[in-house]
């Protein structure tokens, strides 16, 4: 037993000592500098106030314009070629003119780079020598599925000395993605190594899952017979702990003591970042809770939201349905809005959120005997967070799940099973290390993970050594 597990250490070891240190000299990476993404605040940096008298159709026409049946949100932004509807479903959206119903999708470079350039300016960013340089479905960095409902993407490369592009998108004409040259260039020793994420596998989803998943459970089980032929192989003295090994090996068996525990954690975890409902649960609404969610409200309601027009400071106006009501929220700040109720006026506090109240509505049709809502504190030990700053988020209980919904505007952020929970700790905690107590003192977790990812690096550094050798030896033989 004990020789088999040696010789299938031996060899998996071989196979994956590279990519062991590659993953802890990646996760270094990582850790300072995240994939490219546009945040909220940058999205709605590049807004301008909206024009409210080049709107001539109601929302309700702008719905049955779209032609989607089971819209639930609709949002209006000032685009540079003119006021835009914004219509989502669960499925697919549109972008219909406000001016007269026609559609509004992008199908010119020229309109893209204009869009493009309106966005830099309001961002205070020099656009004056921006061009266009790709029109793709995907690429390296828009390859998320998260960008499916707006492919295909123009990227447009804005001049500047930060080498900073953005893409619009062809149906909307929302900028959905910005990148720098130094996000770019730190990211392809990160995310894109990490991730095992270059374009031509990640472009096929169900290929990418299986083969990281696969390489992952074997990286593990290498980690894990490694873990047990080191336990098995301490010396232990009088006084001391000691190798029955020497040389690198002896090198590679007492630092692999040392790490065993975050090595094994982190590559046990790192694994189960790829489960995606394979042990776990998703932390996805059942399809009754989500009918209820995405139910699609009789859309000539929100003509009773016109008494009060829409605030000459706002940059977006957002129509949503909640819990068989509609409203609309006039975004005139990244930390501020006005939300309306139909039937109602101005929703009452200063900040203009739904409340508890509304929020139990919702939530106690999920299931009998929810407890009221809370107002999640900033240091839950699962988090969620509403992309408006300073928003609250709710938190219902009904039994075992735990449903917390963003209090602007009405989005369930996150479905909390026992399954969900336990994920939490068994993948974010153990891979990312956002225990409560490190998040609180970032400085000391940055100390930490740099630390104990050096520590994975240079374990896994006397692998490539020994493996090295061992094949080569292997080899001549």
């Amino acid at each position: 037993m004990m020789s088999a597990i040696v010789l299938l250490h031996r060899w998996l070891g071989i196979a994956f000592c590279l990519l062991f240190a590659m993953w802890f000299a990646t996760g270094i990476v990582m850790h300072f500098v995240p994939f490219p993404s546009l945040t909220e605040a940058e999205r709605f940096a590049g807004l301008v106030p909206l024009d409210r008298e080049e709107t001539r159709i109601p929302v309700a026409g702008a719905v049955a314009a779209s032609g989607i049946a089971d819209a639930t949100r609709v949002r209006l932004i000032q685009r540079s070629d003119g006021a835009v509807y914004i219509v989502s479903g669960p499925s697919r959206q549109r972008a219909i003119r406000a001016a007269d119903g026609n559609d509004a999708s992008v199908k010119s470079a020229d309109v893209a780079l204009a869009i493009a350039q309106a966005h830099a300016r309001q961002r205070e960013i020099d656009a004056s020598h921006a061009r266009i340089v790709g029109r793709a479905d995907v690429d390296q960095w828009s390859v998320p599925n998260g960008f499916d409902r707006h492919r295909p993407l123009f990227r447009v490369a804005l001049g500047v000395a930060a080498g900073t592009e953005v893409y619009v998108s062809s149906l909307t004409g929302e900028i959905v993605l910005d990148t720098t040259r130094r996000e770019r260039g730190w990211n392809l020793v990160g995310s894109v190594l990490h991730w095992i994420y270059p374009t031509v596998l990640r472009s096929n989803w169900a290929l990418w899952d299986r083969l990281v998943w696969s390489l992952s459970l074997l990286a593990l089980i290498a980690a894990v017979l490694g873990a047990v032929l080191g336990i098995v192989r301490i010396r232990i003295g009088k006084r001391q702990i000691s190798s029955p090994y020497r040389g690198w090996h002896a090198l590679h068996h007492l630092i692999g003591l040392a790490a065993t525990v975050f090595v094994l954690t982190w590559i046990c975890s790192g694994w189960l970042s790829m489960d995606h409902g394979r042990l776990f649960s998703r932390g996805q609404l059942t399809p009754t809770e989500a009918g209820l969610v995405n139910a699609a409200p009789d859309w000539r309601d929100a003509s009773s939201l016109d008494g009060w027009p829409i605030s000459s400071l706002a940059r977006e106006a957002e129509w949503f349905a909640f819990n068989g009501n509609v409203y609309r929220r006039d975004r005139v700040a990244l930390g501020r809005q006005t939300l309306i109720r139909r039937g109602d006026g101005p929703r009452d506090g200063p900040a203009g959120f739904l409340d508890v109240h509304e929020i139990q509505g919702l939530t106690g049709r999920f299931a009998d005997g929810c407890a009221p809502p809370s107002v999640l504190p900033d240091n839950d030990d699962y988090p969620a967070r509403s992309m408006m700053p300073g928003a609250p988020v709710y938190r219902s209980f009904c039994g075992e799940d735990w449903f917390d919904v963003d209090g602007a505007d009405g989005g369930v952020l996150q479905r909390l099973d026992p399954s969900r929970r336990a994920y939490r700790w068994l993948y974010g905690a153990l891979h990312t290390l956002d225990f409560p107590v490190l998040l609180s003192h970032p400085r000391l977790r940055d100390v930490v993970t740099v630390g104990l990812c050096a520590l994975g690096l240079v374990f896994s550094l006397t692998g490539i050594v020994i493996g090295w050798r061992r094949l080569r030896s292997s080899l001549a033989a």
